[in-house]
């Protein structure tokens, strides 16, 4: 054990302590807290951050980050313990450029703006929320600038703080790749989906039943009550304080049955991530998942690859059925099938089917490359939106809402996020193909039993935290980096047959 390791623990300790301070103020935001309560509880998040990043930047910390860098310290230190350096190393660098007071004033300020982008949403608005977008924008800009080296553009540092191994050249080789494969097959696709009556989708779902069946979904799939919550926020979204406490929303609307029920599946999947994350890392720099790229795979993966999957629902379709009787009664499962998986061009990212829905990731990753090479202004936003919209799906928003209003991302300042939720779907496909020669998928979720899944899962991904990247894990798992040829071919073959192309 590195003595020199030991003295740094309990400084991270400390800051770790805050940042979950931190972390329950954004919870308690999103999900109790009364609207006007923003403004001033901004001051508590703005001093909390200040606080945590005078915990990671001092010369304490320095001092003993320098000396566990060296070569000789190093043969000390456990994989682990390597791993929390280096995670160190990045976060001090990020944070030491950053003026003390800038940090605390873009946090307090995205706690003010995120209410702001609540508001305009809900009344349609774009220009009371475009003053606040723009100066988180310019925020965001100064800081990557501070942090970028040689020829690095400020847009790929912000994509480097969700996953390092997807830099623009390696994003836009994929996307290219989804627009030439996949756009043609939506098209195809759109014409044959029409025949697919799914009316019954938008009947009255009682709000409460719905909870109640979406409660059942996440315990069916792994998510333990014991560690775990579920409550109500205005877009789905989860939180881990550590492994024993994982919290998770759902948003529930009374005409739309799908979509609680995919939400709680995909906010179940990080959540189960974050769960078996190994006892002897949470609470640490690498106590979380290995990327957001990874961690949206996970959620995808449970979403997708097994929840629009019919073996999934054949041991449980009939409570389904049973939970709505007079809306289901003449819905057989086949219907429902091809119900869940209805595939046409749509507006809202959040309720996409699985096979659009990397064009409206490409459409945010595009206008956040704009935006960041200064070619476009705040002003034209939803012009350029609409604009990509139409040219990949053929259809525009007819509002704000529908359009660039509709993430809340951009009101915290999450820039270089989207391309995760890409990544993780495209990964979620290389995983399960892996999977599926090692073990039955089929058979055991036809089964009910998604015990050697999830166990799978938590020995070859989830316990390992971020101690390894999103290449080093598939290298372990699969025996290859990434590779989008598994989810292209999963989609063309899973919609030649539900279509009969």
């Amino acid at each position: 054990m590195s003595k020199t390791f030991e003295k740094l623990q309990p400084l991270l300790d400390k800051s770790m302590a805050l940042q979950t301070a931190r972390s329950l103020f954004e919870w308690d935001d999103q999900t109790t807290a009364p609207f006007e309560a923003a403004d001033y509880t901004s001051k508590v998040v703005g001093i909390l951050s200040d606080e945590y990043m005078k915990s990671m930047i001092n010369d304490d910390v320095r001092k003993l980050l320098k000396k566990l860098q060296e070569d000789k310290e190093q043969e000390d230190l456990t994989e682990t313990q390597k791993a929390i350096v280096r995670e160190l190393g990045k976060t001090y660098e990020q944070l030491e450029s950053i003026p003390p007071e800038e940090y605390r004033a873009f946090n307090e300020y995205t706690s003010i703006a995120n209410r702001k982008w609540a508001k305009a949403k809900k009344d349609n608005k774009y220009e009371d929320f475009a003053p606040y977008l723009k100066k988180i924008i310019e925020f965001k800009k100064k800081f990557a600038g501070y942090r970028a080296k040689g020829n690095k553009k400020p847009y790929e540092v912000l994509l480097g703080d969700y996953d390092e191994c997807f830099m623009i050249k390696e994003l836009d080789t994929f996307f290219d790749k989804v627009k030439s494969d996949i756009i043609p097959l939506l098209k195809e696709v759109a014409k044959k989906a029409e025949t697919v009556d799914k009316s019954y989708n938008y009947l009255s779902y009682d709000i409460d039943k719905q909870k109640e069946f979406c409660k059942f979904l996440a315990g069916y799939v792994g998510f333990d009550f014991n560690r775990g919550v579920i409550a109500e926020s205005a877009h789905p979204f989860t939180m881990q304080l550590h492994n024993h406490d994982v919290r998770i929303t759902d948003r529930y609307m009374e005409n739309n049955l799908e979509s609680a029920m995919f939400s709680i599946i995909h906010e179940s999947g990080h959540a189960i991530y974050e769960m078996n994350i190994d006892d002897a890392i949470t609470q640490t720099l690498v106590g979380g998942g290995a990327s957001m790229g990874m961690h949206e795979s996970q959620s995808r993966f449970y979403e997708n690859l097994i929840g629009r999957s019919k073996d999934f629902w054949e041991p449980i379709y009939d409570k389904l059925v049973n939970t709505y009787p007079d809306n289901l009664k003449d819905i057989n499962l086949d219907h429902f099938i091809k119900g869940i998986n209805k595939a046409a061009p749509s507006l809202i990212r959040t309720e996409a089917d699985e096979l659009s829905y990397c064009i409206h990731i490409i459409i945010r990753y595009e206008i956040e490359k704009m935006l960041f090479s200064d070619e476009v202004d705040i002003e034209e936003l939803p012009k350029v939106w609409n604009q990509k919209y139409e040219e990949y799906m053929g259809i525009t928003p007819t509002t704000d809402a529908e359009g660039i209003l509709q993430d809340t991302h951009w009101s915290y300042g999450e820039f270089g996020y989207f391309p995760s939720y890409a990544i993780g779907t495209a990964v979620a496909s290389q995983i399960y193909f892996c999977m599926d020669e090692l073990m039955p998928m089929d058979q055991y979720l036809n089964e009910g039993n998604l015990i050697p899944i999830r166990d799978f899962l938590r020995d070859y991904i989830h316990k390992h935290g971020a101690v390894r990247n999103t290449n080093q894990i598939l290298m372990e798992v699969c025996g290859e980096e990434f590779n989008a040829e598994y989810y292209v071919t999963y989609l063309k073959e899973k919609y030649k047959n539900l279509y009969s192309l």
